[in-house]
């Protein structure tokens, strides 16, 4: 007998369901597989090709996503690494704040660094929640920070009914999604980063002699599973984004609430091979990412990419592949690129300005200079090949130059030993912060006493209330800020 549309595609290991077996499996979730354990229940088959929605259910009540947040967090990572701000080789520096997170993890200690291409591969396959802080903390500066990037990029695929709090997924009641909206992530991560989606498809890695394998089972298993992740809490149950193709069909399906991995796995086993045939072999669909329109970089634009990625050989271009337009230098969750700023360095002679308090964590001007603690704000990268610690001269956004004028009030997030670290520190706080200094004027002010040479990081052109309403933001957003007044 010739079976009907609701026939198990050709390959598929478990066996061929009957028709009315598999309208009963798809009208209903699947029956508890732990007593007494019922996470709410939700899922959804998305027609990748057409964007139509196959099937779903409850796909847009508020359920927690787990270890599905990692896809989001490397969605901001591959953002850095198409820009070409970071590279697979970069290293990130891992905190104590990382390195306490609980299990899943890799168990990264503090002080110790992990190339890109390590975390990436911990992330998708271990679920490690340490690496995906150390990601955090490199690009947002602190992982509360980070989650705001997160929810901001959310808002800008789409995802309205999507807040991150955290980076790993790890328990957090505010921390929330639907099934609609993680389907739209899942189909848009591909479509923006083909070159990097390919890492949601490793089985395995070898990180220090270990070998680990993928928390993904579908993996290899099920026809046409290209990836992409797996998440569980107890308050979610358990969690499956994957995407399928075959034959010129795609589908990208979401289970959330699962009772067990098995059953989870066994209902996006079902789901796939009910609605594969269902879905359009032509591509209709927009994307839903378009690349953000390349940005002119300025001076100092140019120094903070160079702060967290290593010096590079650009490709000679050939004629069969164009040599691509630089891309923007864009605040990671927003689709709207920094304007360009300009940043002067002055000079100034020593007692010519209010000394930066010991509140703030960075040096005083002192006859003998005291070591300079560390300072609270946007983590710098390991890497590989050395920084340029130096501006050429001719630059006319950087060159020294008499102080301007500059009445009113301004604001100081800090002294540093480099000049190229004060503008980094200006442009992550520019970034941050730009309802509020977007106009400011940044620049850095050299100070000179006997042997030691600090840079002021400082915005001018605030009065009072904008000095004070700036500072306040930063700090609550873990930059140091003091405002002063000329």
């Amino acid at each position: 007998m010739r079976m009907t549309g609701a026939e198990a595609p050709r390959g598929l290991r478990w066996g061929v369901l009957s028709l009315m077996t598999v309208f009963a499996v798809l009208s209903a979730p699947a029956k508890p597989a732990v007593a007494g354990y019922e996470p709410p229940y939700a899922d959804i088959v998305v027609d990748a090709n057409s964007g139509k929605v196959l099937r779903s259910s409850a796909p847009d009540s508020s359920r927690h996503p787990a270890s599905l947040t990692k896809i989001m967090t490397l969605y901001l990572l591959f953002e850095r690494l198409e820009a070409g701000q970071l590279q697979l080789n970069s290293e990130l520096p891992v905190s104590a704040h990382a390195a306490a997170q609980a299990p899943s993890k890799l168990g990264l200690k503090p002080g110790q660094s992990i190339e890109i291409e390590d975390a990436i591969k911990a992330i998708v396959t271990r679920s490690a929640n340490d690496v995906a802080v150390v990601v955090a903390e490199a690009l947002g500066g602190s992982e509360g920070a980070f989650a705001k990037l997160m929810t901001g990029k959310a808002r800008a695929l789409g995802m309205n009914r999507t807040v991150y709090t955290n980076a790993s997924g790890l328990p957090d009641d505010d921390q929330i999604t639907t099934a609609r909206d993680q389907a739209l992530l899942g189909r848009a991560i591909q479509e923006r980063f083909p070159k990097f989606y390919k890492y949601f498809a490793t089985t395995r890695f070898s990180y220090e002699g270990r070998t680990i394998r993928n928390h993904n089972r579908l993996l290899g298993k099920v026809e046409g599973v290209d990836g992409i992740k797996t998440g569980y809490t107890r308050d979610s149950g358990f969690n499956l984004v994957t995407s399928v193709r075959r034959a010129n069909r795609h589908v990208v399906a979401v289970v959330l609430g699962g009772q067990s991995a098995s059953a989870r796995d066994a209902r996006m086993s079902e789901l796939i091979g009910g609605y594969i045939r269902a879905a359009s072999a032509k591509r209709t669909a927009p994307l839903i990412a378009q690349p953000a329109e390349p940005a002119v970089r300025s001076p100092v634009q140019q120094i903070a990419a160079a702060v967290i990625s290593p010096a590079r050989a650009d490709p000679a271009p050939t004629s069969a592949v164009p040599t691509p337009r630089p891309a923007p230098f864009a605040v990671a969750g927003s689709d709207d690129p920094l304007q360009p700023i300009s940043v002067k360095t002055v000079s100034v002679k020593p007692g010519a300005q209010a000394k930066a308090g010991p509140e703030l964590g960075y040096a005083e001007v002192t006859p003998t200079p005291a070591p300079r603690p560390d300072i609270p704000g946007v983590l710098e990268v390991k890497v590989a090949s050395a920084l340029p610690q130096t501006v050429p001269a001719s630059d006319p956004a950087t060159s020294t130059r008499p102080a301007p004028r500059r009445d009113g009030w301004m604001i100081q997030i800090g002294a540093f030993d480099q000049e190229t670290e004060a503008k980094q520190r200006l442009y992550s706080a520019q970034s941050r912060a730009k309802s509020l200094l977007g106009r400011a004027d940044p620049f850095t002010e050299r100070v000179t006493k006997g042997e030691k040479t600090l840079y002021r990081a400082r915005f001018a052109g605030l009065n009072k209330d904008q000095a004070e309403a700036a500072c306040k933001y930063l700090k609550q957003n873990e930059i140091a800020c003091m405002a002063l007044k000329n």
